[in-house]
């Protein structure tokens, strides 16, 4: 296991004594964090599937909110004013037994992630730079904040210690397939519980 790896899990080791609350309402959702293209939508949607969950992503409920894609509002309103309506809608989202794929900038809206970790397990889906690039396409037809930065790896260096600082749980996908990721995530939750 490399150290990377040992430091994630004893993150998570940590996180999980520093939030074990004994409050069981809290971990009724698990709350999916990371970039663009670490694939919290389409992890989100087979673990709820394992779980009997539903699923919500952030993003959809913002457009259908709004009725235009994050890439107008991101046009319209800036990336700060994105910012504030992202962040205003996920306080808003309070399902239970759900699993919620955030927007990658959703860790910038402060009064959201701390809703999220309220009400569910936040789980941080790491990427590298380079496996990121190779998913993404556009930043901009994507719809992604790019907050004054313009190459993933700027992005990502700004969002780095917010993904972590919310992070219940972190999953390094490095060479894991779909199937062995959201088997990672079930056992971990169920350690959590």
């Amino acid at each position: 296991m490399s150290d990377n790896s040992m430091k994630d899990i004893k993150t998570t080791e940590v996180n999980a004594q520093n939030n074990n609350t004994g409050d069981n309402k809290k971990r009724k959702n698990i709350i999916l964090i990371g970039m663009p293209g670490s694939g919290k939508s389409t992890l989100g949607v087979v673990l709820a599937k394992k779980l009997g969950y539903s699923f919500i992503d952030s993003d959809i409920v913002i457009q259908d909110t709004y009725g235009k894609t994050l890439e107008e509002l991101i046009d319209e309103h800036g990336d700060a004013g994105f910012i504030k309506i992202e962040n205003d809608v996920n306080c808003g989202i309070s399902p239970e037994h759900t699993i919620i794929a955030t927007g990658g900038s959703a860790v910038y809206g402060e009064g959201a992630m701390e809703h999220f970790k309220e009400i569910g397990t936040v789980i941080y889906l790491k990427v590298s730079e380079k496996e990121l690039e190779s998913r993404l396409g556009s930043l901009k037809e994507r719809g992604v904040v790019s907050n004054g930065k313009t190459t993933i790896e700027e992005i990502f260096e700004d969002r780095k210690r917010l993904y972590e600082k919310y992070a219940d749980i972190i999953i390094t996908q490095e060479g894991m397939d779909i199937r062995t990721i959201v088997e990672d995530m079930y056992s971990r939750i169920k350690f959590m519980s």
